[in-house]
């Protein structure tokens, strides 16, 4: 009765025209397994050299373990020896032990062994130590199909290296049951035909990188709620379904030119009514369907036969028999191979298997081999293994995947992405997770902050209201919740306790709660009522690195759901948000930067710190916007009691021209409240009858108006006793408000006796009727007076309310002890004459000291990386984070050269171009601009390439007479390198 039923089965799917032909498919050679004469005279004469016996074990694929003990790897030695399996499937281990033993079993074969590996979404997905790039539902998400490409064919050149030839990828199955256990994030979606092309563009990946992929599970695993490896799962379907959508994926990769498919564990009454009967033992699925019918004409693997669903239903070796009766070709994962050998000589004797096809069936596995390279077998190469297993390249493709995958489901308020980071006060909220990790180090890079961390994704209660508790001063809640598993009967991994305090959060009217789930996106259905949502699909570290910056505008949301989660939740979702032009991170090679060059920055940081050059630093580049290299170095002291990290603070010293002072100008300028053309007089009529009348601001910001490099300031305001008590009191007043050294205050007229004494100093000579360039603080000395005057306040709360903190600036102050604890704050100098103690968190510019620590020239503190954004700001022309900070293209009139081979702009300083070992690197364009700092520091910028380069470093400590920096020429160096990683780069292409 089972045998008419299907061949009825069978007509009506052709009468019906169900069994399509698919024209507009990306093909791939038509045959899969392509002949040619080499290849026939080669699966001849081997063949023809194995006996009957060693022929049916071509037919095995055993598992193997490069991280078990030596009896293991012993006994699949003696498999390739004495019963002559054809294959290897290689489970848990490391790579290079993998490899030692693929070499070892290659060497005992008498003909080479196909190596298979399940590596899905890398070759983490079985070893330590490697790549993960991306589970199938992530891709499923992409705007792009272009990546599955890409991930394909990474994937494919290292399982080469590893000498490994079959993936059994990808899953092609249509994931329609949201309750699957088995399928989950491992499939592209439940739309067939984008499951179709997706798996198109991962086969083509990998089979054009010389790896045979192997399309899963025939006839699809989506529709079901048990797992395959425990019980066998029943599929109801009818034909109607199983045509329209299950076999889509399939016949089109059938018709793209897959090499190989697997058959599924699964009961399908509509195939068998044999009770209880696995798809991969029916014949009428296997051969009558898919290999007749559909045209299959590639190597057809059973599924694991060691799963319990099927093994523990048949005696040792039966299940191999049957299956090569059903059809299959390759035999994956035999439990007893000898006792297999032996059931299956028992069924060709009693006529249920035929000699003739079983031949057949190993040739087919031969020209695999042929095709695979194995005719001219050479071993793995330990030597190059580990570089060709750890490109730069692959860190790039994962990051760029989850780019285009990170959805944000909802955003009814309009919150994302975040915007004004001045009225924004943001709350991180991490469950499942540690405070430290990817995530929060990129979240910090924009809104610097505790990061509240509940490392248990089941608290208890207790826990989420001690959090709650310190939420008052917030009005952005984001929660993310890590850890997330793939049970949907445990809910996906979320805590009732998580869900609780969620909605909560949600119900509070004092601030508005962003949920990120980092894991399934099935599991979205238990977080709907939130009215920000965002799915990253995983926990994995480039979608931790990619989710915080999808938050804040650094990068667009561009990903859909690509199942439907719930009745309100469909597939397709996703929200579009925009790109602010906010720093990104990533590695260099994702902006032409050799990740391999710039390593040698590490040596010059170190070599900085061996020869005393200053005790540790900061070094940060960016290119396009992205920084690509943040590493801090050393220690804050020499007795390396404080180690320098990314929130260490430096004493920027000059930088601080540039960094604050400047932007205050540009800004007026751009407003058009200064004229650079104008005499400083203009503005500060005060000058109207000093030497300084005639000044112009544009002579002042080029350093060519004839002021001095510096005049006495402090000097005035001791004597060999020290302070005089005049200028100073060890009691902060009204009349003796600013902070000098802590427990040091000077009077509140100290500004303007600085000013008196600037009005009235003399000025340089000039030289052929002009004043010489001459550096000098004086410069934004006055600079300063001009900005307050315009603008009717101190400069340091301009900056703060205008650029600083809707910037998210966090670090970036002037008197950085009245926001941090001195352990934040690299020291300077040991003062000796003035100050008379050890400088820690006071600017150590004098003068600037003197007038309260803001001075136009000096008393700016930060970050490389909140530097770095107000930089990059600057570079782009005062666009950034959705906000315009100039209107016209003021940085770029300020930043040129004023004279033809000089190296001034209008306030920016750039490369010496007299000497050969200036403050950039020779190889920088011209049009690079920037300023050091007295301390140690610099900050550069490349309009030409787009890169920016800081170096911030306390080489003042102990002692501001140590020139080591300079000596061995630190900065300028590190600059070159980055040059040069990006010549590597280009070299490359």
């Amino acid at each position: 009765m089972r045998i008419p039923l299907q061949l009825a089965l069978l007509a009506l799917l052709l009468a019906t025209g169900l069994l399509l032909s698919f024209s507009d498919v990306e093909k791939l050679p038509a045959d899969p397994l392509p002949a040619s004469p080499a290849e026939a005279a080669w699966v001849d004469s081997v063949f023809n050299s194995l006996t009957p016996e060693q022929r049916l074990g071509q037919l095995f694929m055993v598992a193997a373990y490069s991280n078990k003990d030596k009896a293991h790897a012993a006994y699949i030695e003696r498999l390739v020896r004495n019963q002559h399996i054809g294959g290897v499937m290689f489970l848990q281990g490391g790579p290079k032990r993998q490899a030692l033993m693929t070499n070892r079993l290659q060497a005992a074969a008498k003909v080479p062994l196909l190596i298979a590996m399940d590596a899905e979404w890398g070759l983490d997905m079985r070893l330590d130590s490697s790549a993960h790039f991306a589970k199938q539902m992530t891709l499923g998400a992409m705007d792009d199909p272009r990546y599955v490409y890409e991930m394909g064919r990474d994937i494919a050149r290292k399982m080469r290296a590893l000498g490994v030839h079959i993936s059994f990828a990808p899953v092609i199955d249509v994931n329609s049951n949201p309750g699957n256990p088995v399928i989950g994030n491992r499939s592209f979606g439940e739309d067939q035909e984008r499951v179709a092309k997706l798996g198109i563009q991962y086969i083509r990946g990998l089979q054009e990188n010389g790896v045979m992929a192997v399309a899963k599970h025939f006839p699809g695993h989506g529709d079901t709620d048990t797992d395959s490896h425990v019980s066998l799962p029943v599929i109801n379907t009818d034909l109607a379904r199983l045509t329209k959508v299950d076999l889509v994926p399939f016949q089109q990769s059938f018709e793209a030119g897959v090499m190989g498919v697997m058959v599924a564990h699964l009961y399908m009454p509509l195939f068998d009514t044999t009770n209880a009967k696995t798809t991969t033992l029916s014949h009428a699925l296997v051969t009558d369907l898919l290999k007749d019918k559909m045209g299959f004409k590639g190597l057809v693997f059973t599924d694991a036969l060691n799963m319990k669903s099927v093994s523990k239903l048949y005696k040792d070796g039966e299940l191999d028999a049957m299956a090569l009766a059903a059809g299959n070709d390759v035999l994956l994962f035999s439990e007893d191979v000898p006792a297999a050998l032996i059931r299956i000589r028992e069924a060709v004797n009693a006529g249920h298997l035929r000699q003739e096809d079983l031949d057949l069936r190993i040739k087919k596995i031969l020209r695999v081999k042929y095709w695979a390279g194995l005719a001219k077998y050479h071993p793995t190469k330990l030597a190059t293994m580990r570089d060709s297993l750890n490109l730069p390249a692959s860190k790039v493709l994962a990051q760029n995947i989850f780019e285009h995958a990170v959805t944000v489901v909802k955003n009814d308020d309009k919150l994302l992405p975040f915007q004004r980071l001045d009225t924004l006060r943001i709350a991180a909220i991490t469950i499942g997770t540690q405070a430290e990790g990817p995530y929060a180090t990129i979240f910090n890079k924009y809104q610097p902050g505790p990061v509240y961390a509940v490392p248990n994704r089941y608290a208890d209660d207790s826990t989420f209201t001690r959090i709650a508790a310190r939420l008052g001063g917030y009005n952005v809640v984001v929660v993310s919740l890590h850890g997330m598993n793939n049970t949907p009967s445990h809910n996906y991994g979320i805590g009732d306790g998580a869900l609780k305090f969620l909605k909560q959060l949600e119900a509070n009217p004092r601030f508005k709660t962003v949920v990120v789930a980092m894991g399934n996106a099935y599991g979205l259905k238990f977080l709907e009522n939130a009215r920000t949502l965002v799915c990253g699909y995983e926990d994995h570290y480039a979608a931790q690195l990619v989710v915080p910056q999808v938050l804040f505008g650094a990068l667009p949301a561009r990903g859909k759901l690509p199942v439907t989660v719930s009745p309100t939740l469909r597939t397709t979702t996703g929200i579009a948000t925009a790109d602010l032009h906010r720093l990104r991170y990533a590695v260099p090679e994702s902006q032409g930067l050799s990740s391999r060059v710039l390593a040698q920055i590490d040596n010059i940081a170190l070599e900085s710190q061996t020869y005393a050059a200053a005790p540790g630093c900061q070094v940060l580049v960016a290119r396009n916007g992205t920084v690509v290299f943040d590493q801090s170095y050393g220690y804050c002291t020499y007795d390396q009691s404080q180690p320098v990290t990314s929130s260490t603070l430096y004493d920027l010293a000059s930088v601080t021209k540039v960094a604050g002072t400047l932007q205050a100008v540009m800004y007026l300028k751009d407003q058009g409240k200064l004229n650079i053309e104008e005499k400083v007089a203009t503005y500060l009529p005060e000058l109207a009858r000093t030497n300084k009348r005639d000044m112009t601001i544009r002579d002042v910001l080029l350093h060519q108006a004839g002021l001095k490099p510096g005049i006495p300031t402090w000097e005035r305001t001791v004597n060999s006793s020290g302070l005089k008590p005049t200028f100073y009191a060890s009691i902060r007043s009204d009349n003796f408000p600013n902070e000098v050294a802590p427990g040091e205050y000077s009077t509140k007229a100290a500004d303007d006796s600085v000013w008196a004494w600037t009005m009235r100093s003399s000025l340089l000579p000039k030289i052929k009727g002009k004043y010489p360039t001459e550096y000098s603080d004086l410069s934004f000395i006055v600079m300063k007076r001009v900005c307050e005057k315009i603008l009717k306040e101190p400069l340091e709360d301009f900056l703060q309310d205008n650029f600083y903190r809707p910037l998210g600036l966090g670090s970036m102050t002037y008197n950085p002890l009245q926001r941090f604890p001195k352990s934040c704050i690299a020291p300077t100098e040991n003062d000796t004459y003035y100050r008379r103690e050890q400088l820690q968190g006071t600017v150590h510019d004098q003068t600037a000291a003197l007038v309260g620590g803001v001075g136009g020239h000096a008393g700016l503190f930060a970050t490389a990386n909140d530097l770095a954004v107000l930089m990059q700001m600057n570079l782009q022309n005062g666009k950034y984070g959705g906000s315009r900070y100039f209107q016209s293209p003021v940085v770029t009139e300020f930043a040129r050269p004023q004279m033809a081979g000089g190296r001034r702009g209008l306030g920016w300083d750039h490369g010496d171009p007299t000497k050969h070992e200036g403050p950039t690197s020779n190889l920088a364009p011209a049009s690079t601009f920037g300023h050091t700092g007295f301390t140690g520091t610099c900050v550069w910028m490349d309009p030409d390439n787009q890169i920016l380069y800081i170096f911030l470093s306390n080489r003042v400590y102990p002692d501001a007479g140590n020139n080591k920096l300079r000596q061995y020429n630190i900065r300028t160096r590190i600059h070159e390198v980055i040059y040069k990683s990006m010549a590597a780069e280009m070299a490359k292409k």
